[in-house]
Formats: C-alpha cells, structure tokens, sequence
C-alpha cells in the first residue's frame, strides 16, 4: 500500500474571511506590548551600523565569564527536561536571601511570577491597584483575568502612597508597587513603607516589585525575612526579583518571588511544570556564585551613573536622581522628536513622552564608550535641535 501525501489548496478570498470568534471585551480591549525592533533591523531601516542600545535598562556588560561557561557545559542536556522544582537554584537564592526555600517561587522572568499572582487572586470584577507610569504587564494580566485596574497617579515621580491606601475596596486582592519604580528610579523610604503596610488590610496582598533592588544603596534596602515573616494581623507581602538587570541574564529569563510559604503553595498551584529551562537554571546558578563579578557590575553601574548625570547636567539638561540602572533626563524640548534624531546617530534611548512626559528621555548607563558615545550624540542632536 503506497502513502499518498495529502495536500491543502486553500481558497486565497475564503482564507481572508474574518473568522466568526466571539472575543471577551477584556481581551479584545488589550493593546499587546509593545516590542523594540531588532538593532539589526532598526540599522536596516536607518541605514546606519554598529549602534548601541541605551534604552531597555539591560547590562551593558553582559554575564559573567563562569554563566558562559556552565552554557557551554549544559548545552549537552537540552535533550533532557529541566528540574521542574529547580531544586539547586531555589536552594542558592534561599542562601543569598536568607529565606526558606518553601517561601521563593521562580518564574521564566519575574514577570511570570506577576502573571501567578494574578492567576491565583484576582476573579472576574476583583480589582487590583498600581501606580502609573510602572510596569505595563501588571495592568495587562489584571485584564486578561477580567478584573478592575485602579490607578494612581504618581506624585513628584514617586508613588504616592496615601493615595494608593485611599484606593482600596472591598474588591481589591492586590496592589502591585514597582520599588525602585520604573521609569522613574525613585525609591519608597522604608518608614513611609512600614506605615503604609501597616495600614493595608489583611486580605490584600502587596506586591513590591524589586527588579532593581541590587542597585539601591545598601541603607535603603531592606531585610525580605522581616517583611514576609511575623506578620500578624499585617497584609501578606511578595518580594519580586530578577536575573535580568544585575546579572545580566535577559536572555534566559530566570525571576523569583519571595514570600510566605502559604501564598507560594497557591502559585505552585498555577505555575506550569519546566517553566524554568536548563540553561537558564545553569546559568542563574552560576551567577549567583560569581559574587566578584556581580559587584563589579553594581560598581561600574553607580560610576556610570554618577558620570552620566553630571555631564548631561553640563550640557543644559536637567537629571533625576536614580536608584537603578537607569535615569530620566528632561532634555527641555520634545522628546519623541530627540529620539529620531538620536537613531540617526545610532543611539537607542526611550521616550518618555507614552509615559506622560513628553520632555523627558530614559537612558540605561552603559559601558564607558557607550556613555562616551551617547554623550556626544545627545549634544549634537540638542545643538540641531536648538532645545538648550
């Protein structure tokens, strides 16, 4: 008997009807996230080669040189299925934070960790209040699971924290605080957080999202053990972290939330089997080893900073103080206008203006030619433009 092979011809006008799907509003109301364009293609585009990319707050000198090597190591395993409970990593960040492994969730970047919460809290009409501008994700999650966002204003570029209290309902089970914020770099002190916790109610849990906490100042950081454990009569309170900044690993996607061992139970309960890969559990493992170079990067980061921020200030613009790997800068003119001009020059920074600051730009510190070079487009392209 011969197989014959079985061919689809596909009609080209019935293949463009729309199909006949009956869409949630919630879903059909979403904009996707917004992705940046390739550097190759957006080199294509402008006709330009060898840019650099200031805009999407990642290391600018990559991971350490031992991550490389337990890849190379690894990459004979991809045949295999990862740990599914992440055994060796969960017990590493446990020692570096000092919690219980019972009390860390990891998730394929801490923005799954987000998408558990969610998942685990939030029903149909509950609601769940966030700062703007913050992280886009935590809005969009709320609405794939058909809740309520409430949001509020940030005030002088950081959250305003009587305003979020004032905020809650009977209906809300979250509140999601990005600390440092982002784009902002401003962090909450940690009286104003021991008093607004005090006052959230016991059955919303506040999220505090620390994507950056590496690159606070050692006096403005505080202890996860004191904020999750202990808490009687207190809102529970998840900690959420990233491989992505500090360690720069964005590319492998490894995140983790801190919290207690009850509300971890419950995102287990929708966390997806091998949602942590291979490589990205040898190379978040071997990260966390490589303490010299993990300082080394704060290092260069707060040089960078603190360089930056000084020289754009001699150039006519004003900079905001940061808490992370990043900074606004108020170039005194429109920014959308400056970002065009920058790409020419092959310089990706980010526009404020779709944050509700349309003078501003957001710039990622990075190595020194980079800074070097990000200086000397900005103040030709200022000059052109006639901003300062």
């Amino acid at each position: 008997m011969t197989l014959g092979v079985l061919r689809l011809s596909i009609n080209k006008s019935e293949h463009e009807v729309p199909l006949k799907l009956d869409i949630p509003d919630n879903i059909a109301a979403i904009t996707p996230y917004p992705p940046g364009k390739p550097i190759d293609e957006l080199e294509r585009e402008y006709g330009i080669s060898g840019s650099i990319k200031l805009a999407s707050n990642e290391n600018p000198w990559g991971p350490s040189p031992a991550v490389r090597a337990a890849l190379r190591e690894e990459i004979v395993n991809l045949n295999r299925y990862p740990d599914g409970s992440c055994y060796y990593l969960t017990k590493a960040i446990a020692e570096k934070t000092g919690v219980d492994p019972a009390e860390l969730v990891l998730g394929n970047g801490s923005n799954e960790v987000i998408e558990f919460l969610v998942k685990a809290f939030v029903r149909e009409g509950d609601e769940v209040v966030t700062s703007h501008p913050s992280f886009l994700m935590y809005q969009k999650f709320v609405q794939v699971r058909g809740g309520t966002n409430r949001v509020v204003p940030l005030s002088g570029l950081r959250h305003d924290l009587d305003v979020i209290y004032k905020t809650i309902s009977k209906k809300t089970r979250l509140i999601f605080i990005d600390n440092p914020n982002n784009p902002t770099g401003t962090i909450i002190e940690a009286a104003d957080l021991n008093v607004f916790l005090k006052r959230v109610p016991e059955s919303v849990i506040v999220v505090l999202d620390e994507a950056y906490v590496d690159y606070i100042d050692k006096d403005f950081q505080v202890d996860p053990c004191s904020l999750i454990r202990n808490r009687s009569g207190c809102c529970p309170i998840v900690l959420l972290r990233t491989f992505s900044k500090a360690y720069g690993l964005s590319g492998l996607r490894v995140g983790y939330g801190i919290m207690t061992k009850e509300v971890a139970s419950c995102l287990h309960k929708v966390r997806q089997p091998f949602n942590i890969n291979r490589m990205a559990q040898a190379g978040a493992l071997a990260a966390l080893a490589d303490e010299d170079f993990y300082m080394q990067t704060l290092s260069y980061t707060r040089s960078g900073l603190d360089f930056l921020s000084g020289e754009v200030g001699k150039i006519g613009c004003i900079s905001y103080p940061s808490q992370t790997n990043y900074f606004l800068i108020d170039v005194k003119g429109d920014a959308d206008l400056l970002y065009q001009k920058m790409l020419h020059k092959g310089v990706i920074i980010r526009s404020m203006s779709s944050y509700g600051f349309p003078t501003f730009i957001r710039v990622t510190v990075g190595t020194k030619e980079e800074n070097s070079r990000f200086l000397d487009a900005l103040k030709n392209c200022l000059d052109g433009l006639g901003y300062v």
